[in-house]
């Protein structure tokens, strides 16, 4: 797939995808002989896979370590794991705090009406 094909499947910019592929957060894509860009199943596999954990929130440091440890090989399968299970943790802790703040819009948002009209009522004896 070219880089605007690629672009287009995962709703990134051409620019974002040469920025990935500069700082080593996407393995090197090959070139056709005019220097254009040709991405494979598997470097579309990381494009993916990068959107997907940036989208949660993973940072780019993160994600370049990983990728430069899936590089080194096998070696490194315990450490990556490791990365990958702080990051969940880390991202388990984000969603309880969602949680927690949607259930408290939840509970405002409940009954809100009621309580501004009952208020408004209020206001209305006052000004009498």
């Amino acid at each position: 797939m070219t880089i605007t094909e690629v672009s287009r499947k995962y709703n990134l910019t051409a620019d974002t995808l040469r920025y990935y592929e500069r700082i080593g957060l996407i393995p090197p894509v090959s070139r056709n002989n005019s220097g254009v860009r040709y991405f494979t199943e598997e470097d579309c596999n990381w494009v993916q896979f990068i959107k997907c954990m940036r989208g949660a929130g993973l940072s780019i440091e993160v994600l370049i370590e990983y990728v430069k440890m899936f590089q080194e090989g096998n070696s490194t399968v315990k450490a990556r794991k490791e990365l990958l299970i702080e990051q969940r943790n880390q991202l388990a802790d984000r969603i309880r705090e969602m949680q927690e703040t949607l259930d408290r819009l939840d509970k405002k948002i409940d009954g809100y009406e009621e309580r501004v009209l009952r208020r408004e009522k209020d206001l209305v004896k006052a000004d009498k």
